[in-house]
């Protein structure tokens, strides 16, 4: 199901059929290294992955993480969308690219078009995104949609920066 569209992405739930490519993208160096190692390492893993997570979070919450879709070569470039994590108080948008296409622009156009989305049709009060401190380029994107530092806290056994918005009142 289509989510949104942008000049050049379209931003859809995933399905199992998009398998491989959730392989591919967790197993990058840019994703091993900023977000960690997930255990995806089978279609069977990303199968698994995508039943637990996006799929899961679609029926429980109404949104998740969805698949980036260039227009023009209509295959998945990344991912980008919302989640409920149990331990933050606060809706969290992320995304990820597959690494030959960063600083091309899809991941400002696609977050801006989703944090849109989250304050304007979902009606989120207040949407966050945190970000491993060392991950320069995601804190220049972060920024870039309009998102304030906030905070550094704990999460897991690391520590992350912690951007927020909050919907502007009218």
């Amino acid at each position: 199901m289509q989510i949104l569209e942008t000049e050049r992405l379209i931003l859809r739930q995933f399905t199992l059929d998009d398998a491989a490519f959730i392989l591919e993208l967790l197993n990058t160096p840019t994703w091993l290294r900023f977000i960690g190692d997930r255990g995806v390492h089978s279609i069977e893993d990303a199968e698994n992955y995508l039943r637990n997570g996006s799929l899961k979070s679609y029926s429980e919450n109404g949104f998740g993480f969805y698949a980036v879709i260039d227009k023009e070569s209509e295959k998945a470039i990344g991912m980008c969308g919302l989640i409920k994590r149990d331990n933050l108080p606060d809706i969290d948008i992320g995304f990820a690219f597959l690494p030959h296409l960063l600083s091309k622009g899809f991941g400002y156009e696609i977050a801006s078009a989703t944090l849109d989305y989250a304050l304007n049709t979902l009606k989120l009060e207040r949407v966050i995104a945190i970000v491993n401190p060392e991950n320069e380029k995601s804190i220049g994107l972060i920024k870039k949609i309009g998102m304030a530092f906030e905070a550094t806290i704990p999460f897991g056994e690391k520590e992350v920066m912690v951007f927020g918005t909050t919907q502007k009142s009218d």
